[in-house]
C-alpha cells in the first residue's frame, strides 16, 4: 500500500479542566470524524492532562481517525513554561491493548510514543506559535496564540 498523507481540519479550541487546547483532527476520510468518536475523544481528555504547574493552562490536541477500527488521541499541554507533555489515548486498536474494535472506546496509552507521522504535522506549527505568542513577546498574549493554528488541507503533500 502506497502511503498517502490525510485531510486536517482544526475544529475551535475547548476549555478541559481549566485549560484551553486547539484541536486538530485528522482523516483520510474527507467527511472528517464522526461526532461521536469526538465526543468519546473528550471524554478521555482531563484524565490526559498534567496538574497545573504555573504555565499558562493551554496545548493542543490530535484526534486521528485511523484507516481501519482505530482512532487515537494525542494530548500536548506546554508545563515548565516552554516544554511539551504528552499523554495519548486509543480506541479499536487491539494491537494498543483495547479491548475491542469500538473507535469510541479509548483507553490511556502507556507507551512513550508522542504520535505517528499523521499526527506529528501539527507540533511544529505549535512551538513556533507559542514561542511567537508566549515566549517572544514582553506580555504572553494566550489569546493569540490559541487563535494560531495550521493551516487545514492535508497533513503533508498529497503524496
Amino acid at each position: 500500500m502506497a502511503f498517502e498523507e490525510k485531510f486536517l481540519w482544526t475544529p475551535a479550541p475547548i476549555e478541559v479542566a481549566g485549560r484551553r487546547l486547539k484541536r486538530y483532527h485528522v482523516s483520510a476520510d474527507p467527511a472528517g470524524i464522526a461526532a461521536e468518536i469526538e465526543e468519546a475523544a473528550h471524554a478521555v481528555l482531563p484524565e490526559l492532562l498534567p496538574e497545573p504547574d504555573g504555565t499558562p493552562p493551554a496545548g493542543f490536541l490530535v484526534l486521528h481517525r485511523g484507516g481501519d477500527t482505530g482512532a487515537y488521541l494525542n494530548v500536548y499541554t506546554w508545563v515548565w513554561d516552554n516544554v511539551l507533555h504528552f499523554r495519548g489515548a486509543a480506541a479499536g486498536q487491539p494491537a494498543l491493548d483495547c479491548p475491542d474494535l469500538n473507535p469510541t472506546n479509548f483507553v490511556v496509552q502507556t507507551r512513550p510514543w508522542i504520535g505517528c507521522v499523521w499526527e506529528l504535522p501539527p507540533i511544529t506549527h505549535e512551538r513556533d506559535a507559542w514561542v511567537r505568542h508566549m515566549l517572544l513577546p514582553e506580555q504572553p498574549d494566550l489569546d493569540a496564540y490559541l487563535a494560531d493554528s495550521a493551516a487545514e488541507g492535508t497533513t503533508g503533500g498529497r503524496a
